[in-house]
């Protein structure tokens, strides 16, 4: 004699009367960002910081030059400056990184957005270092029932440093699991007309809202290595196609619409031009009015809150410039929301 299925199973089998109760038949979506320490104290941003700077995929040094370097002095000192960096931009009001919230949001919106047509569908949200972990998240919707999964990078432009980082770390828990849920990865969307549209278009409106009109914009993308390029990564590539098009949509040319990157570390050749090298030249060579948008950014974070809207502001200012405008990620707008539900519902065809 068979039982019910237990509530909130969508899925049309039927369980032996003494099995054990048990959720089947779910489907879960995973967002993943980069990270974020749990506080800005030192141990908070040393277990952070520890954790993403040995990630071999984003220091390809190697561990015999690197880890007397990373555990001697860079774990010594950085912590203590980063953390200064993080209180300035933290959110106080519930204790986290703006990420954290950010990224939060995006989750439940998209479950909202997504229940009257997937009732079925679970929406979780995870950090690639720091908390929640990928391997913690994955449980979860295991344990709601999913034995389905769709893993989405936050990551419009693919790097090894990034979307295939949270890959490794979501099939390392995998790897732990006896019960493995079926995985899919969405791929990157640097070139998604969706995509292009909703950031030129959230672009327009804050340019709309200024009080000044921009001599020049940057679009200001998050750097790698020059030698991650020349080993065949395809990030910087992605990179460029996104600035074309955002430049075509805009009706701008690569004068007035300049990509940058930004956020190097260490003595190694980043990709060029830099962001905060750029903003030092165009104030020094007269440019009184500049704007920044970040478009690899799924959601405000430290790069682009301290950083550019911070730092390069500063920098721009104290050489000349007059009007500095840091324009906003997509975050969980209309727009940023927009892209993601095409993505998740483009990846999920077939199993919705």
């Amino acid at each position: 004699m068979n039982a019910p299925l237990p509530a909130g199973d969508a899925r049309a089998v039927r369980l032996p009367i003494d099995h054990p109760p048990v959720k089947v038949g779910r489907i879960g979506v995973l967002l993943v960002n980069l990270g974020t320490p749990d506080g800005t104290d030192y141990w908070s941003m040393r277990r952070y910081l520890r954790e993403f700077l040995s990630d071999r995929r984003v220091i390809e040094t190697p561990r015999i030059i690197w880890w007397p370097l990373l555990n001697g002095i860079i774990l010594t000192t950085r912590p203590g400056r980063k953390g200064k960096d993080y209180a300035s931009i933290w959110n106080r009001e519930r204790d986290e990184s703006p990420l954290r919230t950010i990224t939060r949001s995006q989750a439940e919106k998209l479950a909202a957005s997504l229940a009257s047509a997937a009732p079925k569908l679970v929406v979780d949200w995870a950090m690639r270092y720091g908390n929640p972990s990928i391997a913690s998240r994955i449980e979860a919707l295991q344990k709601e029932g999913c034995d389905r999964i769709l893993l989405v990078p936050l990551y419009p432009q693919y790097a090894a440093a990034t979307s295939a980082t949270v890959c490794d770390k979501a099939f390392d828990a995998l790897k732990a699991m006896r019960w493995q849920p079926v995985l899919r990865v969405a791929p990157p969307w640097a070139d998604d007309p969706v995509y292009i549209d909703a950031v030129t278009s959230a672009l327009k409106k804050e340019l709309a809202k200024l009080a000044f009109e921009p001599e020049i914009i940057l679009a200001s993308f998050h750097g790698v290595p020059q030698s991650y390029l020349a080993k065949g990564d395809p990030y910087h590539c992605q990179c460029q196609k996104t600035a074309r098009l955002m430049r075509e949509a805009l009706g701008l040319d690569d004068s007035r619409f300049r990509i940058t990157f930004q956020s190097r570390f260490g003595p190694e050749e980043w990709l060029k031009p830099y962001t905060d090298k750029t903003v030092e030249a165009l104030a020094k060579e007269g440019v009184k009015n500049l704007a920044v948008v970040m478009p690899g950014f799924t959601a405000d974070c430290l790069e682009t809150l301290e950083e550019i809207a911070g730092e390069n502001a500063e920098i721009f200012h104290h050489n000349g410039g007059e009007n500095f405008a840091a324009i906003p990620c997509l975050n969980d707008s209309e727009e940023g929301m927009r892209v993601i539900e095409h993505v998740v519902r483009r990846e999920l065809m077939g199993w919705i």
